[in-house]
């Protein structure tokens, strides 16, 4: 593989797709290197965008159960119009939604 120094709009080619599943003895034919290609670029971009968002005053956590989230009451509403809502359903019978059967 090439040793070459990656550009700051990290860009992958197909090549380099393509010379990277031969050293890793996978198929992969040059249609699919292109989408690998340019999932890989996209992925490195936002890698970069991230990389330079400024996260000086930001706390790390070390589980996303720490953070603390502000609910709201749990209060049950009575304005519910079910007319208005059933008439835009797709399919109704005796004032109850009908669904496709998921279950044999």
């Amino acid at each position: 593989m090439s040793q070459q120094p990656a550009t700051s709009d990290s860009n992958v080619s197909r090549e380099e797709i393509l010379e990277v599943a031969n050293l890793a003895r996978l198929g992969v034919d040059e249609s699919t290197a292109d989408s690998y290609a340019d999932d890989i670029s996209k992925v490195l971009k936002l890698m970069n965008t991230l990389s330079n968002v400024d996260t000086t005053d930001i706390k790390p956590l070390a589980n996303i159960h720490e953070a603390c989230q502000e609910l709201r009451a749990d209060v049950a509403k009575h304005d519910i119009n079910r007319e208005r809502n059933q008439s835009v359903a797709p399919a109704v019978e005796e004032g109850l939604y009908l669904v496709p059967q998921v279950i044999e």
